[in-house]
């Protein structure tokens, strides 16, 4: 095929890609108070997932002062058009992350064709791994990155005198650059896995390069980080570190 092919097969997985997140927008923008309601704002009350299961750690531990406090935070809104505006942008995240395993699909029916047969079942699966691997990421920033990252942040005063108001457009900023990036960087192993298979990095040379790969991760969570704050740079830094293990964990070993 000449360039212009592959670019109009290009434009052809951009187009299927973006009619399937267009038909999930639909239902997610409908179950607008189930959304929200049940999902989004979740983490904003002491019902929480995260929180109980803190809570019910601290009972066992025997430790009940660890145990979280009474959690609410309410949210405001100053700007006219922004809760529309948010239910919009917020539905073409949700429907973005529920098409990701079809998006990963027509990008490997694009790339496929162009690698060697060993190449295409190594490529193959690490795309499959990706898929679950971008869901967990997301569940985790949900789960733990992005309700710790809230409840430091929305109770932190540098004075009783001064009140926190969280404005809806800072919570849902905050909430989807988190999510998406936990996504994001949950694929390293896939990466990793794709790279060793081909032969371009090996165990070894992770392990080689490991001090070095934690100043980079550290800096590299820094610049993702949302907030800027040394709390979520520390939250959003340690599981890039864990990722990093398990990626030498599963790549090939070139001395064996």
């Amino acid at each position: 095929m000449t360039f212009w092919e592959h670019l109009d097969e290009l434009r052809k997985v951009l187009f299927r890609s973006a009619i399937v997140v267009f038909i999930l927008v639909i239902p997610i923008f409908l179950a607008k108070s189930f959304i929200f309601e049940k999902i989004i704002f979740a983490p904003t009350d002491s019902g929480f997932i995260l929180y109980k299961w803190l809570g019910q750690l601290a009972l066992l531990l025997k430790i009940p002062d660890a145990a979280p406090e009474p959690f609410s935070l309410n949210l405001i809104n100053i700007d006219l058009s922004a809760q529309f505006f948010i239910h919009v942008s917020v539905s073409l995240t949700l429907a973005f992350i529920l098409a990701v395993p079809f998006v990963l699909y027509q990008l490997w029916r694009f790339i496929g064709p162009g690698l060697y047969e060993k190449e295409q079942v190594a490529v193959k699966k690490a795309f499959a791994f990706g898929a679950v691997l971008f869901f967990i990421g997301v569940l985790v920033g949900y789960i733990f990155v992005f309700p710790l990252t809230l409840r430091f942040l929305g109770t932190y005063q540098v004075s009783t005198m001064v009140a926190n108001q969280i404005s809806l457009q800072s919570y849902i900023s905050m909430f989807t650059q988190l999510i998406l990036i936990m996504g994001v960087v949950f694929e390293m192993p896939a990466l990793a896995l794709i790279l060793s298979k081909i032969g371009i990095i090996n165990k070894s040379l992770l392990k080689k390069y490991r001090k070095h790969a934690f100043t980079i991760l550290m800096i590299a969570a820094a610049i993702i980080t949302p907030s800027g704050d040394a709390f979520t740079l520390f939250i959003v830094g340690m599981p890039l570190y864990l990722l990093y293990e398990f990626s030498i964990l599963i790549c090939r070993d070139i001395d064996k």
